[in-house]
């Protein structure tokens, strides 16, 4: 039987209905695909997106965020409650808790998992931040205005920090590295970003690890204690695919599954995409792995692109994009710095809006804006196309980007 056929006949089955699960179902219906199509939940609601869980869910502002979409209408089996243990690549088959799932295609969108604190597992007062039932609990912490930790200064660290400060919580913000958004950007371009935690009225710790949590304590390795009523862990995520392990489907060391340009993984039949994914790139030259909700829109047009064609039809190669807003700003961050040879500001990161720019070759291959959303629309153009850039105009912040081309 082709490869065509048997995925009209056993179905495209997409486990994890999280952003980029929900996205590919809906990318097969809407690019014609019309075999069974089953998504595959392990929460029991109805699938949601997970950006406004760090701010409107939070704040009480949102009872939830599900996706606006029919699955019924769309002929679209949603099994939720179902988590999956299990891959046998021979039998084309899923196990579950509710019994096998045969496949004809299978798609890999898991996400990905919090990263724990080591020894605050299980500790009272102890909170992630991923899930529904995660700003649920967190949400009575911020109505009764407490005194909250945060483990990490990364971007949901600062969101956190963001909600609970406008909630009225005294938050103090422990990192362990030197700087806030150390894994993410440049020592020299998120300098000026730790000068918001205080303008925000929150206090900052960095260079300092925990050295264990207490009920109602964070005890700090330089032997501080801070009084907390609510400690959220924010130090970072990996791909949710120790389920995979024994089933052939080649993974990084960072756990996420090896996919190709494609989204193919090393398996017949079988796509990845999201945050449980990488997946090379010829525009960067390099393997990314991209944990933000542009990848996991984007991804699933190509992956269902290439599940109607029964082979690889689309290549996926974008322009990596994400937004974060934080006391009071909205950050956006397009490209891959990696690997770029010059930095190029615009604007005093002094001042409320500013911008970076990252060159390769004399190419833009980032942008980071902040506050200046056009600057972000007119340089992820410009890394799209490839365009040669002029430095000495991209540094002045009133001559617009699509305007510094060399």
């Amino acid at each position: 039987m082709s490869e065509q056929k048997e995925h009209h006949q056993r179905g495209v089955v997409i486990v994890g209905a999280g952003m980029a699960g929900v996205q590919t179902a809906v990318a097969l219906r809407e690019q014609g695909f019309t075999g069974p199509v089953t998504l595959l939940g392990a929460e029991p609601h109805q699938p949601y997106d997970r950006p406004p869980l760090s701010k409107a869910v939070l704040l009480g502002k949102a009872e939830d965020s599900a996706f606006d979409v029919d699955f019924e209408g769309l002929g679209i089996e949603l099994r939720l409650g179902t988590e999956v243990t299990g891959l046998r690549a021979a039998d084309r088959e899923l196990d579950t808790g509710q019994g096998p799932v045969p496949y004809g295609v299978l798609v890999l969108a898991t996400g990905a998992r919090p990263l724990t604190l080591p020894g605050a597992e299980g500790v009272p007062g102890v909170h992630l931040l991923r899930t529904l039932d995660d700003a649920e609990r967190l949400r009575p912490v911020l109505a009764a205005a407490a005194r909250v930790v945060v483990v990490g200064a990364g971007w949901i660290g600062a969101e956190f920090a963001t909600a609970a400060r406008e909630a009225g919580c005294a938050v103090t913000v422990v990192e362990a590295a030197d700087r806030v958004l150390a894994g993410a950007l440049p020592a020299e371009v998120a300098e000026p970003m730790a000068r918001w935690y205080g303008e925000a009225g929150a206090g900052l710790i960095t260079g300092v690890q925990v050295a264990g949590v207490e009920e109602g304590r964070v005890l700090l390795a330089d032997g501080r204690a801070l009084p907390a009523d609510a400690v959220v862990v924010g130090i970072g995520a990996r791909p949710a695919t120790d389920w995979l392990a024994g089933s052939g489907v080649e993974r990084g060391a960072d756990g996420s599954v090896t996919a190709d340009a494609h989204l193919r993984t090393s398996l017949p039949g079988v796509y990845a995409v999201g945050d449980c994914a990488s997946f090379p790139s010829g525009r960067y030259g390099a393997r990314l792995l991209v944990h933000h909700w542009d990848n996991a829109l984007q991804g699933p047009r190509a992956v269902a692109a290439n599940i109607l064609a029964g082979g690889p039809a689309a290549v996926y190669d974008p322009v990596p994009y994400f937004w974060s807003e934080q006391f009071g700003r909205f950050v956006q961050y397009a490209g891959h710095h990696g690997g770029a040879d010059t930095v190029v500001r615009r604007g005093d990161p002094a001042q409320d809006t500013w911008s970076v720019c990252w060159l390769r070759d004399g190419a833009l291959v980032a942008v980071l804006a902040v506050g200046r959303p056009r600057d972000l629309a007119q340089g992820r153009k410009l890394i799209e196309t490839g365009a040669a850039v002029d430095p000495a105009k991209a540094a002045d912040p009133a001559t617009p980007l699509k305007s510094a081309t060399a």
